[in-house]
């Protein structure tokens, strides 16, 4: 065994231990105590009272998830307060939109094997988790069947053997759900058994966490994050400059540390992040705590979720005020997933100019 795979089976041996003798970590314990309730959102933000039975509907049919510490960035009294908005319930989301659905990028297409999802040439995706640290309103897989999906070490396993017959997929792509709700020892398993793949040779990781609960990029997690013999991308998710805090920079840090590259991808958010201003703020917040901004992502059409929409031309326009506020490095790349598409669309420049996305 080579002194890397060393290193990375005597980190598993490690946190197998600990898993067992110890009791929740830090992050394990403010995930349990996030605000599940409108109700208690509502008296924590001291929210208007006329606004809580429309989102209390929407909770039904969409879980509210928010941590507190994220909650505490946000403006009382502001249902208009650009984080808030990202999570909170609105009867907005109950009324049916045309072209609106509960799949829109049909990866129910893409999964030859439960949980892995093969769109685009050279990179797989595995869905490892339908857990997530907070309900953004506007995701995409609100309406994935987790369910339906193995559990335990079983979850991955058929989507690894999928892999290692298939020597043209040199990247995987850990996404959920977000990957970091799950325990450190499992995850460190899971990324020791890709790296005994030998034509893997990059591991993404697709999470929210650094940025909503940044308390989650701890020893344990950098232990087997530095241990792998694959090159590490990690692509946080932030839509707003205000949640670039302090420790989320710091979080950041710590797994430049481990030796992970790091982008950011956004969404384009109506009453979010739909200036010019607010989107230059943020990527100068991000390239301050060393990550790359990497793409602008049009809304995907689901259904729930038309009250975020940018319009297209709308979309343009902001890129180009980017372009003028900022060197090129800073300008996300905006972009739609298209599906059955080889790559993701650029919406901000020649057809096709964004190949090789994912």
């Amino acid at each position: 065994m080579s002194p890397s795979g060393n290193v990375e089976r005597d980190t598993l041996t490690s946190l197998e231990g600990d898993a067992s003798a110890h009791a929740p970590l830090a992050w394990q314990r403010l995930l349990a105590e996030a605000i599940r309730d409108p109700a208690e959102l509502w008296r924590v933000l001291a929210l208007p009272a006329a606004a809580l039975p429309a989102a209390q509907a929407a909770a039904k049919r969409f879980p509210l998830l928010v941590p507190r510490g994220f909650a505490a960035l946000m403006r009382p009294g502001d249902l208009a307060d650009p984080l808030l908005r990202q999570v909170v319930p609105l009867d907005d989301e109950l009324t049916p939109t045309p072209g609106y659905s509960a799949d829109p990028l049909h990866e129910s297409s893409f999964s030859p094997t439960p949980g892995l999802l093969h769109k685009y040439q050279g990179r797989a995706l595995l869905v490892t988790t339908g857990a997530c640290a907070v309900h953004c309103r506007y995701c995409f897989r609100r309406d994935y069947p987790y369910q339906d999906l193995p559990r335990g070490r079983a979850w991955w396993q058929e989507a690894l053997r999928t892999l290692e017959l298939d020597p043209s997929i040199s990247e995987l792509i850990l996404s959920g759900g977000d990957p970091l709700t799950l325990p450190d020892a499992q995850l460190a398993r899971l990324v020791a058994d890709c790296g005994a793949i030998a034509h893997l040779q990059r591991l993404r990781i697709h999470t929210r966490l650094p940025v909503v609960l940044p308390e989650r990029v701890d020893g344990p997690l950098l232990a087997w994050l530095g241990a792998t013999r694959l090159q590490r991308v990690v692509v946080i998710h932030s839509n707003h400059p205000r949640e670039i805090t302090p420790a989320v920079i710091a979080a950041c840090q710590r797994l430049r540390d481990a030796g992970a590259v790091l982008l950011n991808q956004s969404v384009l958010l109506r009453g979010v992040n739909d200036t010019a201003a607010v989107l230059a703020e943020l990527s100068q917040r991000l390239i301050a705590g060393g990550v790359l901004p990497y793409y602008l992502h049009a809304l995907d059409a689901v259904q729930g979720a038309a009250h975020f929409h940018v319009p297209d031309p709308e979309g343009r326009d902001l890129i180009g005020a980017l372009a003028a506020l900022l060197p090129g490095y800073l300008v996300p790349r905006l972009v739609r997933e298209v599906p059955g598409a080889s790559h993701k669309m650029s919406l901000s420049g020649p057809p096709g100019d964004a190949p090789g996305s994912a």
